[in-house]
């Protein structure tokens, strides 16, 4: 099948790909020549795992192309997925000016029967608007269809390929048609199609990364909770994980929730409740706890060193706001190392893959170390912010020929509280009392 992909963002450039390499046709388009020109000779702007090898095979093998002219793209093309960003406004609300202004360029270009693809994350309604703008462009007959992305960063290219559901928000026999022989190879393995009204799929994406948010923030004041009374969260985790009707995912208590998703669709969320008149405080709670728990985290620190940090130097691990990208899009991160940076704190931080995105946002008020190990030269502390699997089993007794004093607080609960304790460390976990694991050793 003939297909563009408008916006070679994250979700774009994913979905372009992984429908290039089941032999679809594939033009992904975007107005950034720099970015266009990078492609074409495989550089990928983002880091997600296995996507440029997916690029470079399907360049190579002529189904994957990349281009700044829309118009030819769109002509060329039987189905036309709009990926572009939608940035979050003041208020909460998503920005849809790319989103319209695409369509108009659509509606303007169209030249005979087209399917119109909504893939970028887009509030109730979008497709109807998006449906009133082509219509002011053209007389050609078109649909209009929602197709929201369910894709983890870290496991987009799996997500795409092996997809657990596809759904698909159309209010036109044809277009549905149209869809489901496109995702046809995906679904071999008998993961279900959803085909459904176009508002309930736009409704969908933003209910389910809301849900997840919920139970992050649910497991994170669990935590706190634990941490107050003496019990071990870890073991209350277990312990809830092992009903079925609760499950293992998104339950694990941490520094909260980031990127590019959840952050901005429990807002998006938010806002169209509020102009709906709806009640929502079950969301907002969500949200607030989100934002709290990056201080709950600071404030160890704090009662630890006092406010004053002038004289301290912290390593940090992970910059990143989750494992396997280098996004730092709503990174605890940001938050945690700006707290120290304010109190007066000099910063070593160390990365994997973020650490551009890093040095766009910090610029010269850290300090970028080539490796874990090498941050934590003359550190009186290590903070433990990403959990990479290269910071799971390390060295601890080269952490502390390196380290000025012994201390590491883990905002991921990635260690062994008793090994570290015997080995000398002071250690400071989410959910659990430090002075209750130096009694029980």
């Amino acid at each position: 099948m003939k297909v563009c992909v408008i916006g070679t963002g994250y979700v774009g450039l994913v979905a372009g790909t992984c429908l290039a390499e089941m032999g679809n046709d594939v033009i992904c388009v975007d107005n950034n020549l720099e970015k266009l020109s990078q492609l074409e000779n495989g550089i990928v702007p983002i880091y997600e795992p296995g996507l440029e090898e997916l690029i470079k095979v399907n360049v190579s093998e002529g189904r994957l192309y990349f281009t700044s002219n829309l118009k030819e793209a769109v002509q060329k093309s039987l189905v036309c997925f709009i990926a572009v960003g939608t940035p979050q406004g003041e208020d909460g609300e998503a920005d849809l000016k790319y989103v319209y202004e695409v369509a108009k360029s659509i509606g303007k270009s169209i030249n005979d029967y087209k399917v119109i693809v909504d893939k970028s994350t887009v509030p109730v309604g979008t497709a109807d608007a998006v449906t009133k703008i082509i219509k002011e462009q053209t007389n050609i007959e078109f649909d209009v269809v929602s197709n929201p992305e369910f894709l983890k960063q870290g496991a987009a290219v799996d997500d795409f390929l092996k997809p657990d559901r596809v759904v698909i928000g159309s209010n036109s026999q044809r277009a549905t048609e149209i869809m489901q022989e496109l995702y046809s190879p995906f679904l071999r393995t008998g993961n279900p199609v959803i085909i459904m009204d176009v508002k309930s799929a736009e409704m969908t994406k933003y209910a389910a990364n809301s849900f997840l948010a919920v139970k992050i923030s649910y497991a994170n004041e669990i935590a706190n909770i634990c941490e107050q009374v003496g019990a071990d969260a870890e073991m209350v985790r277990i312990g809830m994980c092992s009903d079925k009707r609760i499950g293992s995912q998104f339950l694990f208590p941490g520094l909260g929730y980031g990127g590019s998703c959840f952050p901005k669709d429990v807002k998006a969320l938010l806002k169209t409740a509020k102009d709906n008149n709806c009640d929502y405080q079950l969301l907002q709670a969500a949200d607030d706890v989100n934002k709290k728990q990056r201080q709950v985290f600071i404030n160890k620190i704090l009662n630890k060193y006092g406010n004053d940090l002038s004289e301290k130097t912290f390593a940090i691990w992970g910059l990143a706001f989750k494992p396997k990208t280098n996004d730092m899009r709503e990174a605890p991160a940001i938050t945690i190392i700006n707290a120290l940076l304010e109190r007066g704190a000099k910063v070593q931080a160390y990365d994997p893959k973020a650490m551009d995105s890093a040095k766009e946002i910090f610029n010269n008020k850290i300090t970028y170390a080539k490796s874990s190990y090498d941050a934590l030269n003359n550190a009186d502390c290590m903070l433990l912010l990403t959990e990479w699997n290269e910071f799971r089993r390390p060295d601890f007794d080269k952490i502390k020929s390196l380290m000025k004093d012994y201390v590491i607080f883990d905002g991921r609960n990635q260690y062994n509280s008793k090994r570290l304790i015997e080995k000398g460390f002071e250690y400071y976990q989410i959910g659990k009392q430090i002075q209750n694991l130096l009694v029980n050793i």
